[in-house]
């Protein structure tokens, strides 16, 4: 199945925050059910960098290379292979008006469009150098922002680990205006992640994110790490049934 947008994400910032599972059931899509690890749930604030975005193989003038910083946490669903384990966002930050304008009238996606800047400092991060990452948005007047410092070399995630769970998921879901859910799968290799230190989240959390998030993603992260990312491809939707009478 040919692509429907293809890219390059780097440097994904990820801060891990557990949160009650009751904050998330509201908002979890029909046919999928709450993911945990090890008995706690978790949502993620999340920032990397976007590069090189083609649509159907085609790129789109000043539209190639951007932010994006979401918040998302984690559900599952029974496929015919077994487990199908994805991701739902709770809100979607880029710095273009026309990519959050299609995301969100076409396909639902919670996108919004605001002004963003980064700042990426990892030379010599892949060999063990210590590096710097941070993503930052305007809104209501202020810049929000999410920042860490990377030390030792990348590694790969081991199998049952943390790193492994938040950062291998393949599948996406996203609540329908009907009710129902559209499903797409996430194609990329396995990634390596470094350990984050100095991590800081500066955010107006009631306004943006509302006030059931405010105590989990108020406090200290459960855990936060920097994956290197890779090449990504993002197949064609499908569509789930909307809930019976």
């Amino acid at each position: 199945m040919r692509p429907f947008l293809t890219a390059t994400w780097r440097y994904l910032l990820m801060l891990n925050y557990e949160v009650d599972p009751a904050v998330l059931r509201p908002l979890v899509p029909q046919g999928t059910e709450l993911d945990a690890w090890q008995g706690h749930t978790f949502a993620s604030m999340v920032g990397f960098r976007f590069l090189d975005t083609r649509v159907r193989g085609i790129a789109v003038p000043f539209h190639r290379d951007f932010d994006e910083v979401n918040l998302r946490f984690y559900v599952r669903r029974q496929g015919p292979e077994g487990w199908r384990r994805g991701v739902v966002f709770v809100r979607e930050i880029v710095p273009r008006l026309a990519i959050a304008t299609v995301a969100r009238v076409l396909y639902n996606e919670p996108y919004v469009a605001l002004p963003m800047r980064h700042t990426v400092n990892m030379d010599g991060a892949d060999t063990g150098s210590p590096g710097h990452v941070e993503y930052a948005w305007k809104s209501h007047g202020r810049w929000h922002q999410l920042s860490a410092r990377t030390s030792g070399a990348p590694a790969e995630s081991t199998p049952g680990s943390q790193e492994e769970f938040i950062t291998e998921h393949y599948w996406g879901y996203t609540a329908q205006r009907d009710g129902g859910c559209a499903e797409y799968r996430v194609e990329h290799p396995r990634w390596s992640v470094w350990r984050a230190r100095d991590t800081a989240f500066d955010c107006d959390v009631p306004r943006f994110y509302g006030p059931a998030f405010s105590e989990a993603l108020q406090g200290t992260p459960y855990s936060a790490f920097v994956a290197t990312g890779s090449e990504v491809s993002v197949l064609p939707g499908s569509g789930l049934p909307p809930p019976g009478p």
